[in-house]
């Protein structure tokens, strides 16, 4: 009778494990390199073509002032994996070592991966990392990934036919693309393993970052397809196709998902990394009309055009679907919205600058904050910028005067309300003084000095990996 009820309990105990295991949703991010707002046909565009992005959208919500980590690939990035600002995040520009590789985050970061995968999750992360090599303590698999595959070096990834990609951290030999070869698409591969990963993985809760190079440049790609005939430079041709490739590859991954019966378990979060990438001056920003929605600025900036991003979230019977949401959030409110749809906490010695968006997510409005902030270390001039409320502040340089702008009434930043308005400037310039922790790889008033040697030493070597 005893061994009954024993074998019994111990069967009811792996039973509410499973249950509970089931009840965790999977979690897919895919940040696609470079891509703006005004690319998608949902947010406006009227040239490239990305149907499926389009639908996912109308079954999804579309939001219009969803921020990223800050205007430039690995500080972003940075931001999205640890739920920091680039106030407070570790990687707070784009930072080069050596022949191949980035600034590494730090062996004591807490990442989203890490946080997911002590609460039973397979993770993986699939396409561009630029956060630590594989001998460094920013390493994707010393960061809380079970698997990666792609590019570790952010400059090795400009390359769309490459002559080596990873697979974790062994080196896969490309031998079409040695010697200038352009036999072997990396997207092709990368969404390949992707999928296999995905197939493996339905019976389980999962966590992939998916981190697609495109559209960044190069703007290369393996097929043209409906951009072949038209009568536009090869670059413009080029990055349509990217695009559009984009949107193929995110249908397939949907398409798996109600393949293998888990679409309704599974959150999907697609994202750029940052703002437009090109002037409204460039031949690509003219002919596509990035800029249509009037915001100001571009990458490397902190205006808006540079930091509001194509954002759509889908979750079938929980995203809301059809809505369009004007409300903002930014990439650090991942951190604590995956943590809470794991069912976990966030460890009690560390502390997000985000706030969960489950609510959100579910049609509630958006979390309420007192401000939101960027910084942004490129070249030898650090800029800042905070919003609180509708009022936006930005600062671009260390001896620059603080710019100000009404959002709700001059969303182009058109109009620098500064001189009437000194008492909100004095409040902007506390947020931003309250904002910032003091980093030595990140000082307010230049570069680095061992910044400085490194870009100097690599530009010496110059050594790229292919």
């Amino acid at each position: 009778m005893i061994q009954t009820l024993l074998k019994t309990a111990a069967i009811l105990g792996v039973t509410a494990a499973l249950a509970t295991a089931a009840e965790k949703p999977n979690i897919i991010f895919i940040l696609s390199d470079d891509l703006a707002q005004g690319d998608l046909g949902c947010y406006g565009q009227k040239i490239i073509q990305t149907p499926r992005l389009d639908v996912m959208a109308l079954e999804g919500t579309r939001y219009t002032q969803a921020y990223c980590g800050t205007s430039v690939c690995a500080p972003s990035r940075s931001s999205l994996m640890t739920g920091l600002h680039t106030g407070h995040c570790p990687v707070r520009g784009n930072w080069e070592i050596g022949s191949e590789g980035q600034l590494p985050l730090p062996k004591e970061t807490v990442t989203i991966a890490e946080i997911l995968k002590n609460s039973g999750y397979a993770t993986a992360c699939m396409g561009k990392w630029g956060m630590g090599m594989f001998d460094t303590t920013g390493s994707p698999l010393k960061q809380g990934f079970d698997h990666f595959f792609g590019y570790n070096c952010q400059r090795h990834a400009h390359t769309y036919f490459p002559t080596f990609l990873y697979d974790n951290d062994q080196r896969i030999e490309l031998p079409g693309n040695q010697n200038g070869g352009k036999q072997t698409y990396a997207q092709s591969l990368i969404q390949d393993d992707v999928l296999k990963w995905v197939r493996a993985r339905k019976d389980q809760p999962f966590f992939l970052f998916y981190a697609v190079t495109l559209p960044h440049a190069n703007h290369e790609i393996d097929k043209l397809g409906i951009y072949q005939d038209k009568p536009w430079t090869a670059e413009q041709k080029a990055y349509a196709a990217q695009v559009t490739r984009l949107d193929s590859d995110v249908g397939r991954l949907l398409d798996l998902l109600k393949e293998l019966g888990i679409d309704r378990k599974t959150l999907v979060m697609i994202s750029g990394d940052n703002g437009s990438s090109f002037s409204p001056e460039s031949d690509i920003g003219k002919l596509f009309n990035q800029a249509g929605n009037g915001m100001r600025g571009y990458k490397r900036g902190l205006y808006e055009g540079a930091l509001r991003q194509a954002a759509i979230a889908r979750w079938p019977g929980v995203v809301s679907a059809g809505r369009v949401s004007e409300e903002p959030w930014a990439f650090w409110d991942f951190l604590p919205t995956a943590t809470e749809l794991a069912g976990t906490e966030i460890p009690a010695t560390f502390k997000t600058d985000g706030l969960s968006l489950v609510s959100f997510l579910k049609g509630g409005p958006a979390p309420k904050r007192d401000s939101f902030y960027w910084e942004l270390h490129e070249a030898n001039k650090p800029t800042r910028a905070v919003r609180f409320g509708d009022w936006k502040a930005v600062k671009n340089g260390p001896q620059a005067a603080i710019e100000l702008y009404d959002l709700a009434k001059d969303p182009a930043e058109s109009s620098n309300l500064a001189a009437a308005n000194p008492d909100v400037v004095a409040k902007a310039a506390a947020l931003m003084t309250a904002s910032h922790s003091d980093d030595p790889n990140w000082p307010l008033d230049g570069q680095a000095k061992q910044r400085i040697a490194d870009r100097q030493k690599r530009e010496k070597s110059n050594k790229q990996p292919q």
